[in-house]
């Protein structure tokens, strides 16, 4: 018998007695009393049958019916409730790890199904156990998900469509919310506790989860086909530079470079699209930061894993529900500056703040770094331009320029390919002012001439151009020495002539 057979029957619903229809043209009432009950079952003789996997078991149930769907509900929703009425106050100690509440909770379910008395098999009864615990002290069918490190973002597109990203390519789940209302909880779940809210005064909000992945929640009105919810996933163990190297995001001779660059005090910018990588990257660039510097870092969600301990973390904060107490970005930079930063981070400048940052590497903060969105480091410098002039000052275009180019040392361009993977397609020095242009000098630039494998995975790495930056001078001075086979240009490079 399947899942949804034996909970109809157990609950005493239309599974556990079959009917018959009535005959044409004869109504139901006037039918003889004898054919009002099932007629008995012939005795043949039983065979073993395999237990289903969880997919057939969930494929039987979704295809059962609304009843069996739901019967499965219903018990669900019996269990999570005496859960509550058990643990009490216990969800709310301090004094509890979440790794203590989620073995109290599991032990309390076992009982509670077991009192039950539904004939579950033992798969059957750890699934339900599994679902409970979600849905009480976890995401819900979220939760498998974010506990899956193969699976980098989840976009939720309403209670029944949950997509997501492995190894760069989208697929959709077979994950699903009961309902909306069940959807809603969940984010309400996320967004309270970052002391955030939702609702439809303010119906849309970013935050982030305990292990700092960023959070958008779109509801009604805005999100016309129901509310919505994008979840970028961060590795609980930050990224190292090995780590990029063997993924083909850089190069060790690229690597070599950027940590001379840091420890030299340049001031980067992270330059790329969204969701290509440049909060990885800006981890892997601050793990090259001295540990004897103070570091202050500056983001709309924490999201940054620096690894430093002389770290102060500055996050800002939206309007309340009066509309006031608003902390901008611009207003954690300005006070940064008397926080004696050695070193300031700024997860991503995207209005008036850019001033305020060029602003601070121009005047003895060096060694800043920070994130923009752009598709090329040409793209960067025209962004920086625009984002300078949402400061609100009035202020002619070439010292905005002029400001750029004397404030940014360098921009790295990462970038996602088709192929799925992300690379670093350009590392490019600014090297200052000819007329009213500011000159760029690529170092390093993705070789695309190499092709593509059998996969379509492409075959290319960063390879440099041959030219020696101008920056060069500026290690000596730091003492820092970098190999000159960095800067030497393949002979030959692959796919080449």
């Amino acid at each position: 018998m399947k899942l949804s057979e034996r909970l109809a029957a157990a609950e005493g619903g239309p599974a556990a007695a079959p009917r018959l229809a009535p005959e044409p043209g004869r109504a139901a009432h006037a039918a003889p009393p004898n054919l009002l009950k099932a007629p008995a079952p012939m005795e043949r003789p039983r065979t073993p049958i395999a237990a289903p996997t969880f997919e057939e078991q969930t494929d039987a149930h979704r295809s059962a019916g609304p009843q069996a769907v739901d019967v499965f509900a219903a018990l669900k929703q019996r269990a999570a409730t005496a859960l509550f009425e058990r643990m009490g106050g216990r969800f709310n100690d301090s004094a509890l790890t979440e790794d203590d509440l989620r073995s109290s909770a599991r032990e309390e379910l076992t009982r509670i199904i077991d009192a039950e008395q539904v004939p579950l098999s033992g798969e059957e009864r750890l699934r339900l156990v599994q679902d409970v615990a979600d849905d009480v002290l976890g995401y819900g069918p979220l939760q498998r998900l974010l506990d899956d490190s193969a699976v980098t973002e989840i976009m939720v597109n309403g209670m029944d469509q949950i997509y997501v990203e492995r190894h760069g390519k989208l697929t959709l789940t077979e994950s699903r919310f009961s309902s909306e209302d069940h959807l809603r909880k969940v984010i309400e779940r996320i967004v309270s506790k970052v002391g955030r809210r939702i609702d439809e005064s303010s119906p849309l909000v970013d935050a982030r989860l305990e292990d700092g992945s960023r959070v958008n929640a779109v509801i009604p009105p805005l999100a016309v086909g129901g509310s919505s919810l994008t979840i970028r996933k961060f590795s609980k163990v930050p990224l190292t530079v090995q780590n990029l190297i063997e993924f083909g995001t850089l190069t060790p001779e690229m690597a070599e470079l950027l940590d001379a660059c840091v420890k030299a005090k340049l001031n980067i910018i992270v330059s790329g699209g969204t969701g290509t990588g440049k909060t990885t990257l800006l981890n892997v660039l601050s793990s090259f930061l001295p540990h004897d510097e103070r570091i202050v870092t500056i983001e709309d969600a924490v999201e940054l894993q620096i690894q430093q301990r002389h770290v102060v973390r500055l996050e800002s904060r939206p309007p309340n529900t009066e509309g006031k107490g608003e902390v901008t970005i611009r207003e954690l930079l300005r006070n940064s500056l008397r926080m004696r930063p050695d070193r300031i981070v700024v997860g991503e400048v995207r209005g008036g703040e850019s001033l305020d940052m060029l602003q601070a590497m121009n005047t003895g903060h060096d060694g800043s770094l920070s994130t923009v969105h752009s598709n090329s480091p040409r793209d960067a410098v025209a962004r920086l331009e625009t984002l300078v002039l949402m400061a609100g000052m009035d202020l002619p275009l070439r010292a905005i320029r002029e400001q750029i180019a004397s404030a940014v040392n360098l921009i790295i361009q990462i970038s996602r390919l088709r192929d799925g993977s992300r690379r670093i397609t350009h590392v490019t020095e600014v090297q200052g002012m000819e007329g009213d242009i500011v000159t760029l000098q690529d170092a390093f630039v993705f070789d695309y001439s190499a092709g593509v494998d059998a996969h379509g995975r492409f075959l290319g790495k960063p390879v440099p151009t041959g030219i020696r930056p101008r920056f060069i001078d500026r290690f000596e001075d730091f003492g820092i020495h970098v190999s000159p086979a960095v800067f030497a240009a393949p002979l030959a490079p692959a796919g080449r002539q």
